[in-house]
């Protein structure tokens, strides 16, 4: 048995190095400033046997309408980097949950003016008081105005020492 690697592993090994690649520039459609990779939406990149490369994708929630714009943003990059053959699966179990979100996702929430998630951990979150500190000055003294922002998974929240409105994502 040869150790070698035979020239269709190899061709295999480069398309789905490729496939990462371009999976890398891939954005959240409501959060451009992060990639699906950053938010643990990107769950899995493999190749089979016969070169066919799957990507599992994990939806933020069940009926997030972003998922069919990020399944052909992937599409998109895939076949803009020749990978030729793919399959995109939505796998809903695990569920996602914010304990995905990358350090490097929730310092870029907090630059862009949106409060990151609390660790879940088995926490539920939705309608229940959860201290938030304010991405732009750093205050703890803040409340909530709103449990629902510009999308299902932020809440709108005030400053109460700078006074500056901001969003808050989530812990799911």
């Amino acid at each position: 048995m040869s150790s070698a690697l035979s020239a269709s592993d190899t061709s295999i090994d480069a398309t789905l190095a490729m496939a990462r690649a371009a999976l890398e520039s891939v954005t959240d459609p409501e959060l451009p400033f992060l990639t699906i990779a950053d938010m643990g939406i990107l769950r899995d990149v493999r190749a089979r046997a016969d070169g066919t490369i799957e990507i599992d994708i994990t939806p933020t929630y069940s009926g997030c309408p972003a998922t069919d714009v990020i399944r052909l943003d992937v599409e998109v990059a895939l076949a803009k980097a020749g990978v030729e053959r793919f399959e995109v699966r939505n796998i809903l179990s695990p569920a996602w949950t914010t304990d995905w979100m990358s350090a490097e996702a929730r310092e870029k929430l907090r630059a862009n003016g949106i409060a990151p998630p609390e660790k879940a951990s088995g926490k539920r979150a939705l309608f229940s008081t959860t201290e938030v500190t304010c991405p732009h000055c750093g205050a703890d003294a803040t409340e909530r105005v709103s449990e629902f922002g510009s999308t299902a998974c932020k809440a709108h929240y005030r400053c109460r020492v700078c006074l500056e409105p901001f969003e808050y994502f989530k812990c799911i």
